[in-house]
């Protein structure tokens, strides 16, 4: 179409951090109650206006009395004062200490009048109403005098301190019950797309409806870099940015909604972020809205991912437009944003925001822009970062807690070799390497063996994708429901049965029997992936079958309706059939009984946990195995299964 808006030529990404610089983030200062300053970044200068401690104190318990009285003192030769009263902490003393006389006194109290020293109980006896001091004192002992920790005028805490608790509490201290702190940023988010749904909203997905990721991603980002976050949905109320709720959906693609959400968020914010809308496409309309009524800076970035990346103004508020996919978004805005907002803030850099490793495996790539590659961690037996690559797609959400981090790769760069030094930017300073990390099938039984480990990952990839990364060395194991020849390579930590077989409505209407039905009558069918143990085990029964018919199992496979219609998930296919979108399904007996169907028995299916052998003494492992050698009371009301 004549109005397409192509790429400008990319900018670099140095760039992209020279225009977002060049915005106004806001900042200034704000005055905020003590109780709430933890986190904040004082704007101004703090003297003290009192000394800390406002008096001579003493710091033992013990007796104030005058130096020189004592002095000679000594075990053998104590010196006798007489004892002229008592000081108790939180009172004013009401005696003076002459010569020759010693007053009772507790730590924190005021050293009454005529004291100089205290002297530590444990060094004096009492006969009467004399105390007997057994050692000598000078001046000052055992007090600490007024203004001893801070003084009057002095300097406290200077401007850019962050205040944790150790400031709060010399605050406290001064009697400051209100401080001045950096004024965070207010951020306005809006997640664009007719397609966009809010959490906790009904979900359409037959047509094309999902869940908004962005928003909720994005805010809880701003919030962790120092900023405060304003979710704006879909138009349609004049709420302001603090309501709790402005609409029912996120903001469309149509051009006047676009430029009446952003013109609002940009009058209330002081940065305004959106996510989608900013590819070179006719219905993407953001950056005519920013062209039209404001500057545009930058419309497109020489970096994956995120090559559709805006910077501008808008009235006098700050943008910046994330790409739509949520990995591709966060890679974004913590790699460019984040840094402008900390700023405004006057948060420094995390200081443990990056973590040094090596490549567990070979990664190539070859496009001619700087790649922010999402990457995870684990460690090997010694307790060494590996990293390894997390790639399902920009559009994964499940990315999204897989990765823990990027790897900077330059451009020039054609692919990074095994057991290179690579360095992680955490998106956290939070993030940690996992115990122990697995990847294979996706299997109920072994969800609740997770659920006993501490800090766990595993990748419900199926059983064919956990014996190949098992094969590359990366993970610390693989479940695999099957048998192949090569498991023998491996320990075995433990394993269990599960009933396999078809998933029917309730009460089986249609009165399946077997495969036998699925192959001779018109049923439509929901089969699993081939990378899943329960499509092998069902590939094999047709096998089995066409034997037994004197034929090949292509012939059968093509006889069943919807043989190639394939789900990732042991679910899914009962939901499909739950719904009536479907028949049958490929899956579990437990999964039959949970949703409700009837289920066709066709075997039970060895699952097993085997260990990669270079990580047989790793701690998470030992943990592992533990929990699935002892698998019985998590067994015992999953219908079907069965420890071996």
């Amino acid at each position: 179409m004549s109005d397409r808006k192509e790429f400008r030529d990319l900018a670099p990404p140095e760039a992209a951090h020279e225009a977002i610089a060049s915005l106004d983030l806001g900042g200034g200062t704000e005055h905020v109650p003590l109780r709430e300053a933890r986190g904040r970044v004082l704007a101004e200068r703090v003297d003290a206006t009192l000394d800390v401690p406002g008096f001579d104190r003493a710091s033992v318990d013990g007796y104030a009395v005058r130096a020189r009285d004592t002095f000679g003192a000594d075990e053998a030769d104590p010196a006798r004062l007489e004892l002229t009263g008592a000081v108790h902490a939180g009172e004013e003393p009401d005696v003076t200490v002459t010569d020759g006389t010693a007053a009772e006194i507790s730590t924190g109290a005021v050293l009454p009048d005529g004291a100089d020293a205290v002297v530590m109980v444990e060094r004096t006896d009492t006969e009467g109403d004399e105390v007997l001091v057994r050692t000598s004192v000078a001046p000052g002992d055992r007090v600490m005098v007024a203004g001893a920790d801070i003084a009057a005028g002095e300097r406290a805490l200077g401007p850019g301190t962050e205040l944790t608790p150790r400031e709060i509490g010399l605050l406290s201290a001064l009697g400051v019950d209100e401080v001045p702190v950096r004024a965070a940023p207010t951020v306005g988010i809006i997640s664009t797309g007719d397609e966009l749904v809010r959490p906790g909203e009904d979900l359409h997905s037959a047509a094309g409806e999902i869940y908004d990721v962005n928003s909720y991603t994005t805010a809880t980002a701003v919030e962790e870099a120092g900023g405060e976050a304003a979710l704006y949905p879909h138009a349609g109320g004049a709420a302001s940015a603090a309501s709790p709720e402005r609409a029912d959906r996120p903001v469309g693609d149509d051009y006047a909604e676009m430029e009446r959400i952003l013109t609002e968020a940009a009058a209330e914010c002081d940065l305004v972020l959106s996510s989608g809308s900013t590819s070179a496409s006719a219905v993407d309309v953001i950056y005519r809205v920013i062209e039209e009524q404001g500057e545009l800076l930058l419309h497109g970035v020489a970096v994956k991912p995120g090559k559709p990346m805006l910077v501008g103004r808008l009235a006098d508020s700050a943008y910046v437009g994330l790409p739509g996919y949520p990995v591709s978004a966060l890679t974004i805005f913590r790699t460019f944003v984040a840094p402008a907002i900390r700023e405004a803030a006057g948060l420094p850099e995390p200081r443990t925001a990056t973590i040094d490793g090596r490549m567990a495996v070979e990664e190539r790539y070859a496009e001619g822009r700087r790649r922010l590659m999402p990457v995870g961690t684990v460690a090997d037996e010694r307790g060494d970062t590996l990293v390894y690559p997390v790639d399902k797609g920009s559009g994964a959400t499940t990315s999204l807690v897989e990765a823990d981090g990027l790897v900077e790769v330059p451009a020039e760069t054609e692919y990074l070799a095994a057991d290179e030094a690579v360095t992680v930017q955490l998106f956290s300073p939070d993030v940690r390497v996992p115990s122990v990390y697995g990847v294979g099938e996706d299997d109920p039984a072994f969800s609740r063996f997770l659920d006993g480990l501490d800090r766990p990952r595993y990748l419900s990839l199926g059983t064919r994708e956990g014996r190949r990364r098992l094969r590359d060395g990366v993970p610390d194991f693989a479940v695999v429901a099957g048998s192949d020849g090569a498991d023998d390579e491996y320990e075995r930590a433990g394993g269990w049965t599960r009933e396999w077989g078809v998933l029917v409505p309730a009460g089986n209407p249609a009165d399946v029997t077997g495969l036998a039905d699925l192959v001779d009558r018109d049923a439509r069918f929901v089969n699993r992936g081939q990378n899943s143990g329960l499509r092998r085990a069902l590939d094999d029964a047709l096998a089995a079958l066409a034997t037994d018919r004197d034929t090949d199992r292509a012939a059968l496979t093509d006889a069943i309706d919807g043989y190639d219609m394939t789900v990732r998930a042991h679910e899914s296919p009962a939901r499909r059939v739950a719904a009536g979108d479907a028949d049958a399904g490929l899956g579990l007996r437990a999964t039959a009984e949970q949703l409700g169907l009837g289920f066709v028995s066709l075997g039970e299916q060895s699952t097993s946990v085997l260990v990669n052998p270079e990580r047989t003494g790793k701690e998470g492992v030992e943990a592992l195995r533990e929990v699935v050698e002892n698998a019985d009371a998590v067994l015992a009301d999953l219908p079907g299964y069965a420890t071996e």
